[in-house]
């Protein structure tokens, strides 16, 4: 048995061996068949469906959001229509191609291949909202506007938590070894300090949740959101990361109506197409000089619009994300690793001091304090023990405390 969907995309076919079947089953049906996954799906007998224009509108239609509905009691049959709405992007696939005799083109699987990579906006991200602990972005931004004064490039992993619902919270930055200029940031990986970071995080209930960088003050002369370079890194970062909700935010110095500058956030994801064509290396990662840096250049046609093109404007990859701020968990008064000034013991015994009236634990709650002392400590035990002590707010064993204060008494 075969039923006709139409759906944005035309009018297709699924095939059916049991038509006693839920409409449960037939999603299933239609996520391996159209590729069209099951909780992107909304069905309805009703062709209206297609009209409807936001996920308010598609909650109209429930003739057929009952899972476990039979198809046969809708009186659905052998060649009956159903109507399809779905979020998101979708490749779908080209007719067989033949050779077309002396009056057609031969297609290259390339040319098909290109066909199929169709460069659009996405709408949706899949990050409802990010959320920046107020302390961990003002650290960041102070630095690259009171020190670097925008003069050149500086990132860092955002670390944090991703709820049910796709909200981002963001209560620590990791500041890695790097090297900028004003157009490029080079970030010198340091993998045995990042096993440090990750495991601190995850005692601390987080995670890596992004990548922070600033603009030069350069960019305010440009007229692009994001350069080829940094759709680039952006992108290889996002890919690396494999977390849907993975967010890329931006620290930017804009002029404000007085004349003044602001220190103004932005943050986006990179979209689903740009990270599929990062994975499978459609990019050309050699930028010229002569390049113009809002284009990114492909290294084979695809179609935006209704062009074949090798240029995409940078701007079709972001999709724009909402931003908050909070009070998250931990303080950052502690010096922040990978900067100019070495961070040595000295910093410790100061930071110790300046709380000595909290609580150990809470003189202690500070991720660039527990990534100093991660590296004289075990990563196995001692690393995971400290950070979970901090995640719960409880007293730190006092063969930890007595530990600690001796390495900031030898300073």
């Amino acid at each position: 048995m075969m039923i006709r969907i139409r759906s944005r995309d035309g009018l297709e076919r699924v095939s059916i061996d049991n038509p006693n079947i839920t409409i449960s089953q037939f999603k299933t049906l239609i996520q391996n068949q159209l590729q069209i996954p099951i909780h992107n799906q909304t069905l309805s007998t009703n062709q209206n469906l297609l009209l409807a224009k936001s996920p308010p509108d598609l909650l109209q239609f429930t003739d057929m959001s009952n899972p476990s509905t039979l198809l046969s009691s809708l009186n659905i049959s052998h060649g009956s229509i159903i109507f399809l709405a779905y979020e998101g992007h979708r490749t779908i696939a080209g007719p067989a191609v033949h050779p077309a005799g002396s009056f057609g083109r031969k297609m290259t699987m390339d040319d098909l291949i290109a066909k199929q990579m169709r460069v659009g906006r996405q709408e949706n991200p899949h990050c409802d909202s990010v959320s920046f602990d107020r302390d961990c972005a003002n650290a960041f931004q102070h630095y690259v506007n009171e020190t670097l004064a925008f003069a050149v490039k500086r990132g860092g992993f955002m670390y944090g938590t991703v709820s049910e619902e796709g909200k981002v919270e963001v209560n620590f930055i990791y500041e890695l070894p790097q090297q900028g200029t004003e157009e490029i940031l080079m970030l010198l990986r340091d993998s045995e300090e990042e096993k440090l970071v990750d495991a601190i995080a995850a005692g601390l209930g987080m995670r890596r949740v992004g990548f922070i960088f600033n603009q030069t003050i350069m960019h305010d002369k440009k007229d692009y959101t994001l350069s080829n370079r940094e759709v680039l890194q952006a992108a290889e970062l996002h890919a690396e990361s494999e977390l849907k909700e993975w967010v890329t935010a931006v620290v930017k110095l804009e002029v404000n109506e007085d004349g003044g500058a602001d220190v103004h956030f932005e943050a986006f994801q990179m979209s689903d197409m740009c990270i599929r064509l990062f994975k499978e290396g459609w990019f050309e990662t050699e930028i010229g000089e002569d390049v113009d840096p809002k284009l990114s250049i492909m290294k084979k046609d695809v179609v935006v619009g209704s062009k074949d093109v090798k240029e995409v404007d940078n701007d079709f990859f972001l999709v724009v994300i909402k931003i908050l701020d909070h009070l998250g968990p931990l303080s950052t008064t502690f010096p922040i690793e990978n900067r100019i000034t070495q961070v040595t013991m000295r910093a410790l015994r100061s930071h110790l001091d300046r709380a000595k009236n909290l609580p150990f634990v809470k003189r202690i709650s500070d991720f660039h304090l527990l990534l100093f002392l991660a590296k004289f400590l075990d990563l196995n035990s001692d690393v995971p023990a400290l950070a979970e002590c901090v995640f719960t707010q409880t007293a730190v064993p006092e063969g930890y405390q007595l530990l600690i204060e001796s390495m900031a008494n030898t300073s």
